[in-house]
């Protein structure tokens, strides 16, 4: 029998609840934890989002069926500032924000962590697809999921040496079919719970009208131009639109036009061919490093600018404590300020940043 004390992050959700069932049945002593995030200055319905009402409850049923301890932190105010407000100024700047990997960065394996040492745990287990190894010098790696389908280190870059020592990802090895037929199995009732595809905060989609309620702002209308800068037509603010987007720009110009560039300062949005979303470049900032302490000279990686991307293939260097300078063999489509870059050797992750 393990008997150690470990916190395991219920969201409500299949995976948290099979790791919770996977963890106990090793003899791991389990805590249950949900974080509750809403709160009615962020969304509208507080049933359906992340750290809602009716996530709280299917949490708390799971952990009641497993007989194990469960608590339930109210951590929407520190939601607000760390990972919305991120957000939503990202957006403002005219950048496209991954607010997953600040969430996990900020909430999940750090403040989750002190909620841990409160209840005597040293650990924290959650229901991420992901594998953490250690190597031979004793230096924690993060790892690909052995369902690449599901795999998600891409949002979990930012985890430091620290939290990884601290971390157990029960789910490493399963399919989500062979997590979906243990939960049926056990009865829980979230079994069949399909997994969201929205940020949790914005169960409905609707990013702009979010963010006007969050800033109780409107956004003015501004100018699309060409790559030379003539006007072209009016949009109806640059929020409303993303690097390579076509559909939706209200402007016809009988050929295929996609947004290439977006200027907040100016509330201007650069339109062009798709062959004009193509870059072989990027800078990234807030870097962490987690195969290598530091990368002292130019090294080869496969690299990926969002989360559905495939790898491609690139040269990296280190130009200074925070920042990272790629440039692919091939150009790569669409390449977005706000999104992150993840570097890979194979399987393990090298570590990543935020495009700048």
């Amino acid at each position: 029998m393990v008997n150690e004390k470990i916190l395991v992050a219920m969201s409500g959700g299949v995976d948290s609840s099979v790791a919770a069932l996977l963890l106990k049945n090793r003899g791991f002593d389990c805590v249950g934890v949900t974080m509750k995030l809403f709160s009615p200055a962020l969304m509208q319905n507080g049933e359906k989002a992340c750290g809602g009402t009716a996530e709280i409850r299917d949490a708390e049923r799971v952990a009641e069926k497993l007989g194990i301890p469960f608590h339930v932190r109210d951590l929407s105010d520190e939601f607000c500032t760390h990972v919305v407000d991120y957000f939503v100024n990202t957006y403002l700047a005219g950048g496209t924000p991954n607010p997953c990997v600040e969430c996990n960065r900020t909430m999940k394996f750090a403040r989750l962590y002190d909620v841990g040492r409160e209840l005597g745990c040293e650990k924290i287990a959650t229901g991420h697809y992901a594998k953490i190894e250690k190597d031979g010098a004793g230096r924690y790696l993060l790892s690909s999921a052995d369902d690449a389908s599901k795999d998600q280190t891409y949002v979990l870059w930012s985890l430091t040496q620290e939290q990884l020592a601290r971390t157990v990802f029960p789910l490493s090895s399963l399919s989500k079919a062979e997590v979906r037929e243990l939960a049926m199995a056990n009865g829980f009732c979230n079994a069949e719970r399909r997994d969201s595809q929205d940020i949790c905060f914005i169960p409905d989609g609707d990013y702009v009208g979010f963010i006007e309620r969050y800033t109780k702002k409107s956004f003015p209308e501004g100018n699309f131009i060409d790559l030379d800068g003539n006007v072209l037509g009016r949009h109806g603010g640059h929020l409303r639109y993303t690097i390579g987007q076509r559909k939706g720009l209200g402007i016809a110009f009988g050929k295929p036009t996609y947004v290439c560039a977006k200027d907040a300062e100016n509330n201007t949005v650069t339109l062009g061919s798709n062959e004009d979303l193509f870059r072989r470049e990027l800078t990234a900032h807030g870097i962490n490093l987690i195969a290598l302490p530091r990368i002292d000279a130019p090294i080869r990686v496969e690299a990926k600018v969002r989360y559905a991307a495939k790898p491609a293939a690139a040269t990296v260097e280190q130009t200074d404590d925070d920042t990272i300078f790629l440039r692919f063999d091939e150009p790569q489509r669409a390449i977005s300020m706000g999104q992150s870059v993840v570097l890979y050797d194979g399987n393990t992750v090298i570590g990543g940043g935020i495009i700048s």
